[in-house]
């Protein structure tokens, strides 16, 4: 049998787009000579539709939508995800479901078993487990064994789910496994899901097709890399990353083709095609088209820049320099040169003027205090100020450019250079911040190397230097990417070699800036815990306080 894996970027709730590119996808693999076509898990609503199941409406043109592919299903056959109904009287109204179709009807559907509620994930806010006997897909002759996402990855002991579903299908004699997936990105993500693919082909002794959806949803970003892997463990072959792509398989010819391993790709070239692709979605499925954000010389605002004018082409950017007095010359000249080098519009607004109209009107009350936070703070919103006003006066969306770093320890203005549409950024460590400034210039200097190699600084002030106030970044980094990523406790933290009085510092004033990361922008998530939906913490807890 020729199985087509159609890897695709669905939006939310776009049903128009949805069906039609499952409908392309269906003539595609109709013109490839394939027998049955395999679609991602929910593509019909796009993954994840939250709250949006909640409305009878949208289950009814889930439904509308599976309806309209069977009817294209004649001569081939089609997998594809949706929720459908639950009829019992008990439990969720929904299941995650993937609708087997042929020969123009809903042939059946499989239930996803194992609902995901960690991290990002919240889908038993929703659905019901599946607790209804399994069954096998037969069709031209082979017994399919159709799983959704979750299902290859946990072994459960939760009296919820009862059973194991590979175990349980594995009982019915398969010739094969195909998995639907809507698994996002996260630079562990590639190695984690083709070990745990891997370990499934060969522990069940038989062909594992996966097919996983492309594209950002907000924070969100997924990245395709659909494949299909032997009993013995081999990739037979995969599809790209970031990209939509397509390829038809033949089940019978499956020791043959091998390819490079997708873990190929190092994780800083990850992270750069994920935050580009989630900038270019997060724009044209918004129907927004051009950006804006300021640029100070500095590393963080150049690599949003570039990052910015790939996803979007540079004739839709615009870079706002915003000096002040405190300024330096060469922060001046690597903005103009970065600028240059990209070929993007740029202009020059100085913040002076309007920073001492606001010192002149608060000199009363400000009267005999000294230059402190709230002058460096003054500085940042009025940049803010003047990057929203051409923003809303010229149709701009503003990129916010903080990073991780600044975002974990609260180093930043709130409603100042914390402000914007998306943070591109915001999931990056400015360690990693740096390494993606050398894999941008891999080929040629694009960012200016004195804007890589100059202690970062805000500029607030005389003579400034981020050190000033935080413990160098390759410290400062370890201990944040073990607290938020790794859960590390201070004890563990400082059993692991680190200063007590800096971990106790630094500690702190992550959980006391939770306040400021309720008010940011979405955040594109690249690491396995970003700040946003996937991490929940409260804005008035004492946890090490």
């Amino acid at each position: 049998m020729k199985i087509a894996l159609a890897q695709l970027n669905y939006r939310i709730g776009d049903f128009d787009k949805n069906v039609a590119g499952i409908l392309e996808g269906i003539a595609r693999a109709k013109a490839g000579g394939a027998d049955l076509v395999v679609f991602a898990e929910l593509s019909v609503c796009g993954y994840p539709p939250r709250d949006f199941l909640e409305f009878d409406d949208f289950i009814e043109k889930c439904y509308k939508g599976i309806l309209r592919i069977a009817e294209e299903c004649t001569g081939i056959a089609a997998i594809v995800g949706s929720p459908s109904v639950n009829p019992a009287d008990k439990g969720k109204p929904l299941y995650n479901s993937a609708y087997f179709l042929a020969d123009g009807r809903i042939q059946s559907l499989s239930h996803k078993t194992l609902l995901p509620n960690y991290d990002v994930f919240d889908e038993y806010r929703y659905f019901e487990p599946n607790r209804l006997p399994y069954e096998i897909v037969e069709y031209q002759g082979s017994r399919i064994a159709v799983t959704i996402c979750e299902d290859l990855w946990n072994i459960t002991d939760d009296p919820l789910y009862v059973r194991n579903p590979m175990d349980e299908l594995l009982k019915l004699n398969p010739d094969m496994i195909i998995n639907i997936a809507a698994s996002p990105f996260h630079y562990s993500q590639p190695v984690d899901r083709f070990n745990v693919l891997k370990r499934n082909a060969m522990t069940y002794g038989i062909p594992l097709f996966y097919v996983n959806q492309v594209g950002g949803h907000t924070e969100l970003l997924f990245d395709g890399g659909s494949m299909v892997i032997n009993p013995a463990g081999t990739l037979v072959g995969s599809l790209k990353r970031f990209e939509e792509d397509f390829r038809v398989f033949d089940s019978q010819a499956l020791q043959t083709g091998y390819v490079k391993s997708p873990l190929s790709e190092s994780v800083i070239s990850l992270i750069h095609d994920g935050l580009v692709m989630g900038i270019r979605d997060y724009f044209h499925k918004m129907g927004f088209s051009k950006a804006i954000l300021g640029l100070s010389g500095g590393i963080d605002s150049a690599v949003t820049l570039v990052l910015a004018a790939e996803a979007l082409g540079r004739e839709n950017i615009k870079a706002v320099l915003l000096p002040s007095k405190f300024s330096s010359e060469h922060s001046i000249s690597d903005a103009e040169g970065l600028a240059q080098n990209l070929g993007v519009e740029r202009e020059t607004i100085s913040i002076q003027e309007s920073f001492n109209a606001i010192e002149t009107s608060l000199e009363p009350q400000f009267r005999d205090q000294p230059f402190n936070l709230t002058e460096e703070n003054i500085q940042a919103r009025v940049r803010a100020v003047i990057l929203m006003a051409l923003s809303n006066k010229f149709g701009y969306i503003l990129l916010n450019t903080s990073n991780k770093s600044e975002a974990a320890v609260g180093y930043g203005t709130l409603y100042g250079d914390m402000c914007g549409g998306l943070s591109v950024l915001g999931d990056v460590y400015k360690t990693q911040v740096y390494e993606l400034a050398h894999y941008i210039n891999r080929e040629k200097e694009i960012i200016p190397q004195n804007s890589i190699d100059k202690p970062p600084s805000a500029e607030l002030r005389p003579d400034q230097k981020d050190s000033d106030s935080l413990p160098e970044y390759n410290i400062l980094d370890k201990i944040l990417l073990k607290y938020i990523e790794e859960r590390k406790g201070p004890r563990e933290l400082i059993l692991a070699g680190f200063d007590e009085k800096i971990v106790k510092r630094i500690l702190k004033l992550v959980n006391t800036n939770e306040y400021k990361r309720y008010q940011t922008p979405p955040i594109l998530r690249v690491s396995p815990k970003a700040f946003g939906m996937g991490r929940r913490m409260p804005i008035v807890g004492k946890y090490l306080s």
